[in-house]
């Protein structure tokens, strides 16, 4: 399986999007700073994720939520309660 998905920074509510084949081991890394786009961020919490059979579906639909268009206004609207600041 492949998968994207939504991580939110715990530090200052930063999102960030990414896909991967192996999606426990992804969240384990952006949270103990291996990976650059997000090592000032951290720690995290998984708000979303994707299931895909096909690599390419992923990857496709990441690109899509990235461009940060409708797609990725459509995904904030549908977990509106989900992205609610932390109390």
């Amino acid at each position: 399986m492949h998968y994207v998905y939504l991580i939110r920074s715990l530090k200052d509510s930063s999102l960030y999007i990414g896909s991967t084949s192996d999606l426990r081991q992804r969240f384990k890394e952006h949270n103990a700073l291996q990976s650059r786009s997000t090592k000032g961020h951290a720690p995290f919490e998984l708000i979303y994720y994707e299931a895909y059979k096909a690599k390419r579906d992923a990857l496709k639909r990441e690109i899509q939520l990235k461009r940060f268009g409708q797609g990725f206004q459509h995904l904030k609207n549908r977990l509106s309660v989900s992205l609610e600041p932390r109390k």
